[in-house]
């Protein structure tokens, strides 16, 4: 029910004005947006580990979470992505300066709160103009462990597929309630 209700809320999002739109109706529509996003690609994630494996697993991430979020961004006119500090792949995770100084808040902050908690917006003025941004956070969650946890506990297969997959992953040695990274919306503003 909320994938329907989180396309219905980005078809009104779409039918405003972004300059008639207040911060609440901006937040709402992004917190939807992340929302979204983030079922979308759990459900994956969870259907090709009991088809396939981490292995198949690997490739939804790869290949699926690119298409979601590209989708997304499509259907809200907003850009929507994931970001980490420590990038499996930088040509598709690496934040801006932005997302960097807000990535390093939320390490900071979930040593004292909860981190599926953790979010932050404001509109900033960019060189290009004026945004609304808006980020929250990905807690590693158990399942996260399969392809991000510590070397000594990823399995021999997953670690071949991630080194020939990405020659520069930095995303491993994860432990439950760190921060993996964010999924970022960011909506041009009047």
């Amino acid at each position: 029910m909320r994938s329907i209700s989180a396309v219905i809320f980005a078809v009104g999002w779409l039918a405003t004005p972004a300059g008639a739109q207040s911060t609440e109706d901006l937040l709402a529509a992004s917190r939807a947006a992340s929302a979204e996003l983030v079922q979308q690609l759990s459900a994956e994630l969870k259907k090709e580990l009991t088809r396939g494996g981490p292995e198949s697993a690997i490739r939804v991430c790869r290949d699926m979470a690119p298409q979601i979020a590209g989708n997304l961004s499509r259907q809200s006119g907003a850009r929507i992505a994931r970001v980490s500090l420590k990038t499996r792949n930088p040509l598709l995770g690496t934040p801006d300066a932005w997302e960097q100084k807000v990535l390093a808040g939320f390490d900071r902050r979930a040593a004292g709160e909860d981190p599926q908690s953790l979010e932050h917006w404001e509109t900033v003025s960019e060189p290009q103009g004026r945004y609304f941004r808006y980020m929250k956070a990905i807690p590693v969650q158990p399942l996260c462990l399969t392809c991000h946890g510590t070397e000594d506990t990823l399995a021999p297969a997953v670690k071949q597929m991630l080194d020939s997959d990405y020659p520069h992953d930095r995303a491993r040695g994860y432990t439950p309630g760190q921060i993996r990274g964010a999924v970022t919306v960011k909506r041009p503003v009047d």
